[in-house]
């Protein structure tokens, strides 16, 4: 069964919001964080630890 990658995290990212229930804006600003990082000149710095 091949499921894509895009629609796995999505069900782990609901299914933890909803087991965990963390503040949104906590959501929030990981996401934002992560998206703000992914292109910035920090991203050579945090790719090997990512891989």
């Amino acid at each position: 069964m091949d499921v894509p990658l895009w629609f796995a995290l999505l069900c782990v990212g609901v299914f933890g919001v909803k087991l965990i229930r963390p503040p949104l804006w906590l959501v929030l600003v990981l996401l934002l964080g992560g998206y703000l990082i992914a292109d910035s000149l920090l991203a050579p710095v945090v790719d090997p630890f990512v891989k």
